[in-house]
């Protein structure tokens, strides 16, 4: 079933959207929740809860991408949990890499004012991603949105961990220069 098709059975509140859904993107958001959690059990809850989710969001949202809105709201949950995790027990992981990587030139949540404020932030960041070119936005958004490890981003494209490295470093630091030429940092 097309993503289309199965769009309209959520706007229909017909019930078979969720088992299409899981079916067709099922393994795709438990990756996408196994990188951040890398725990079976969360992952599997996340997964579930991504399904509801879906279900309350469609009406009134229509997803132009199903695959990349679910993706979103997996990602959302498994950081969620991910916090209320790390609350108990402090850990390793990429997680806390990748954002210790982003503060570096991201500002904090109390440095940005308010929700327009975060919006026009995340519009600026779409800007400077949008005008890199495709291998860096690729390695940028495997590594900060699906948090990726450097050396399985690496497999993925070919490269050295050292080069998939090094390029992001670059591409952060040009983020960094985007956002203090456009007042966030």
């Amino acid at each position: 079933m097309d993503d289309r098709d199965i769009i309209d059975l959520y706007w229909a509140r017909d019930q078979r959207a969720v088992g299409e859904t899981a079916a067709k993107y099922g393994p795709y958001c438990a990756a996408v929740a196994d990188n951040i959690l890398h725990d079976s059990r969360d992952t599997e809850e996340c997964v579930n809860d991504t399904w509801l989710k879906a279900w309350n969001a469609m009406p009134p949202q229509r997803p132009q991408r199903l695959k990349l809105f679910l993706a979103r709201i997996t990602r959302n949950l498994a950081f969620d949990r991910w916090r209320k995790g790390s609350a108990q027990r402090r850990g390793g992981g990429e997680l806390p890499l990748a954002l210790e990587e982003l503060g570096e030139c991201v500002p904090g949540q109390d440095e940005v004012e308010g929700t327009v404020a975060a919006a026009e932030l995340a519009e600026s960041m779409q800007r400077f991603l949008a005008a890199r070119p495709a291998l860096d936005r690729d390695l940028f958004l495997r590594r900060y949105f699906y948090v990726e490890s450097a050396a399985a981003i690496a497999r993925r494209y070919g490269m050295s961990r050292e080069k998939v490295s090094m390029r992001l470093m670059r591409v952060r630091k040009k983020l960094k220069d985007h956002l203090t030429e456009e007042g966030y940092l």
